[in-house]
C-alpha cells in the first residue's frame, strides 16, 4: 500500500506544544496504549514502572547533548554569525550549519568568547552547511561547556534556565544535537526502584542529529530520504539483552532513537542481539516487522514526522492516531517537553 504523508497528519492546537520542561521530571503524565487492543489509560509518568515486569530490560540511550549552539563575530567586520554544530568529522573539524550562511565563505574566520574560540570555514556544503576547524587553548568540551547553547528544537521558543533539564539524568556520552526526550522523565529515584523491581536497566547509545526534527516534505512517503545517526551497543549490553530475551523477557526501549538503534542491529543479525557500531539511517513505517523490540515509551511528536510513522509502524496508524486524538482531547502536553506514551 502507498502511504502518503498526509495521512500522519492530526489537528494540534499550538497551546499544547510544551514551551518549558516541568520542575519535577516524573510529573509528567503517561499515557499507556495497548497496541493490540487500542485500550488506552491515563496515568502518571512514575507509573510506568506498573508497566515493566521482572526480567525484562529498560533500553536507554545514553547520549550527551553538546551545548551546540555557538553565536560568534568576524573579527575584521564585527558580523555577528550563529553556527550550530552538528558532526564531528575528525579531530576538530565539525560540519555545521551557519545562520547567515552568505556570510561564511571559504576562507572566512569567526571568533567566539574574545577569541577563546577559533574556528576557520574550510568548505562550503549544500543547504547552508560549512566544514569548520577549531582553534584553542585547553580542553574543547570545557571551552564549548561555557560559550555554548544547547540547541532546542525550533518550536520551543522560551529559553531554557536549567541547560541539565535538556539532558537525561544518566547522559554519559557526548555527542548529541538533541536530546533523546523519551528520557527526559526519568529520575534517579524511579530507576533505583524500577532496578529493584527486577528490571535490567541497559544502556546504548545513538548520536541525535537535528535531521530528527526535519518534516517530511514528500507526499509520497517512499520518497523521504532519513538522516543519518552514529550508533554503538557495546558487547557487555549485547550480552545483557541476549539473556534477557533467552529468559523470555522484553525489551523495552526508552524512545524512538533507541527503537532504531535496537531495529538497526536486528535487521543486521538476523534478529540477534550483537555487539555493534556505525551510522543508521533506517525509516521504519508502517508494513515494518520488529525484529527485537517489544515495547516502548516516547513522547507526542509532530504530526507528519518520521516518528509519528515509527510508532504507527508497531502500533497501527488508526490505533495511533486514535490515542492522539485522545491526548489532544485530555489537553497532554506534546514534543520535547511534552508528556509520554507507553505502547506495549
Amino acid at each position: 500500500m502507498t502511504l502518503s504523508t498526509s495521512d500522519f497528519d492530526f489537528y494540534l492546537p499550538e497551546e499544547l506544544i510544551a514551551q518549558t520542561p516541568l520542575k519535577n521530571r516524573v510529573s509528567s503524565r503517561l499515557l499507556v496504549l495497548d497496541s493490540k487492543t487500542g485500550q488506552m489509560q491515563d496515568k502518571h509518568f512514575s507509573d510506568i514502572i506498573d508497566e515493566l515486569h521482572p526480567g525484562d530490560a529498560l533500553v536507554m540511550n545514553n547520549t550527551r547533548v553538546l551545548p551546540a549552539r555557538l553565536h560568534g563575530e568576524k573579527p575584521d567586520t564585527g558580523g555577528h554569525l550563529e553556527v550550530l554544530l552538528l558532526t564531528n568529522t575528525e579531530g576538530d573539524t565539525w560540519e555545521t550549519l551557519i545562520k547567515p550562511a552568505k556570510r561564511a565563505k571559504k576562507g572566512t574566520v569567526i571568533s567566539f568568547g574574545d577569541g577563546r574560540l577559533m574556528a576557520t570555514v574550510t568548505e562550503e556544503l549544500e543547504h547552508g552547511g560549512r566544514m569548520i576547524d577549531f582553534t584553542y587553548d585547553g580542553v574543547f568540551l570545557e571551552t564549548l561547556e561555557s560559550l555554548g547553547e544547547m540547541p532546542l528544537p525550533p518550536y520551543i521558543k522560551e529559553k531554557l534556565e536549567d541547560n541539565d533539564r535538556y539532558q537525561t539524568v544518566y547522559a554519559k556520552e557526548n555527542g548529541s544535537a538533541a536530546a533523546p526526550t523519551a528520557g527526559l522523565h526519568f529520575t534517579k529515584d524511579l530507576l533505583e526502584k524500577i532496578a529493584a523491581k527486577g528490571v535490567k536497566l541497559v544502556y546504548l547509545t545513538l548520536h541525535v542529529g537535528l535531521g530528527t526534527f526535519r518534516p517530511v516534505s514528500v507526499d509520497d512517503v517512499e520518497n523521504h530520504t532519513m538522516h543519518s545517526e552514529f550508533y554503538r551497543l557495546t558487547e557487555e549490553a549485547a550480552t545483557e539483552l541476549r539473556a534477557i530475551k533467552a529468559a523470555g523477557g522484553r525489551i523495552v526501549a526508552v524512545g524512538t532513537t533507541s527503537i532504531r538503534t535496537l531495529e538497526t542491529i536486528g535487521i543486521k543479525f538476523n534478529g540477534e542481539i550483537h555487539a555493534d557500531s556505525g551510522w543508521t539511517d533506517i525509516f521504519i513505517k508502517p508494513g515494518y516487522t520488529f525484529k527485537l523490540v517489544d515495547a516502548f515509551s516516547t513522547n507526542f511528536h509532530l504530526p507528519k514526522s518520521t516518528l509519528i510513522m515509527l510508532v504507527s509502524a508497531f502500533a497501527g496508524r488508526e490505533t495511533t492516531l486514535a490515542a492522539y486524538a485522545h491526548a489532544v482531547t485530555e489537553r497532554y502536553r506534546f514534543f520535547s517537553f511534552g508528556d509520554a506514551m507507553f505502547v506495549k
